[in-house]
């Protein structure tokens, strides 16, 4: 594989945020579980998410128990791994997705069982080599990720500065938040409610309160998810926060082919 070296990892991800802001607007964030219809649609559809104006991707890693997912996305990584679709294999798409014209900031979320399987350095190594800019491990608390973040830093010499990014609980109280704060990098993901992701339920009340509390403590810029699919609540949430996430609606969306896809992820870009 060959080394992705242009504004990789952590740098690429901040810069990403910072045009957003410069076209003064928050950045749009979007979730595809990689393998999802096949491994050879994933290419055309991470490309479509870009053409839209997707301005970081999230690549789901299928994984057989995802316990923060919905059934939309658990659907998705059944049939990805019913392909035939592995860690190793997700890794092997991003050079192409690369080499296809994929240019954006792009990170791997996925659990942490096939992570320490594979083994931490080997997978970042292999992460940094693609061409991944950050990691999202949502079933790993910071305080147990030392070494992962060991290895993802610009020191280690494997990670070449991936940004490893933590979620904060809506339930998080505010020395919890302060801590996640402190450890997150290139962004704070914000979880906007309780559940999995694509019940169909969107942000609660709870979350203007919330982000007081991130705001005051983030070091980094915020992006919110879990639960936005619709333009309406892009344009709302959208002046309060640096950036959102869209997973299910995107992962839904995909069923229908790129085109769809494109149009979609456009239909959120202009209500940013």
């Amino acid at each position: 594989m060959m080394a992705y070296d242009d504004g990789h990892g952590v740098k690429a991800i901040s810069e990403a945020f910072a045009r957003a802001r410069a076209q003064g607007r928050a950045a749009l964030i979007t979730y595809l579980t990689l393998g999802y219809p096949s491994p050879a649609d994933s290419l055309e559809l991470v490309n479509a998410l870009q053409v839209g104006g997707a301005d970081l991707i999230e690549l789901g890693v299928p994984f057989s128990d995802p316990l923060a997912d919905g059934p939309i996305i658990q659907r998705a990584s059944h049939v990805a791994l019913q392909a035939g679709m592995t860690p190793r294999g997700c890794l092997e798409l991003v050079p192409r997705l690369r080499g296809a014209g994929v240019t954006v900031p792009l990170l791997l979320m996925g659990y942490y069982n096939p992570i320490h399987a594979y083994g931490l350095e080997a997978y970042v190594r292999d992460c940094a080599l693609a061409g991944v800019d950050g990691l999202i491990v949502p079933d790993l608390p910071p305080e147990e990720a030392g070494p992962l973040r060991a290895a993802c830093s610009p020191r280690s010499g494997r990670g070449r500065g991936l940004a490893l990014v933590f979620l904060v609980a809506p339930t998080s109280g505010e020395g919890r938040i302060a801590q996640i704060a402190a450890a997150t990098q290139g962004f704070l993901y914000l979880v906007s409610r309780l559940g999995t992701t694509g019940t169909g339920q969107g942000p609660g009340e709870e979350l203007a309160g919330q982000l007081a509390l991130v705001r005051a403590h983030a070091r980094t810029p915020v992006a919110v998810g879990f639960g936005l699919s619709r333009p309406d609540q892009m344009r709302q949430l959208a002046p309060q926060v640096d950036g959102l996430i869209v997973g299910s609606a995107v992962v839904e969306h995909a069923a229908e082919g790129a085109a769809a896809l494109r149009d979609y992820v456009h239909s959120l870009h202009a209500a940013l």
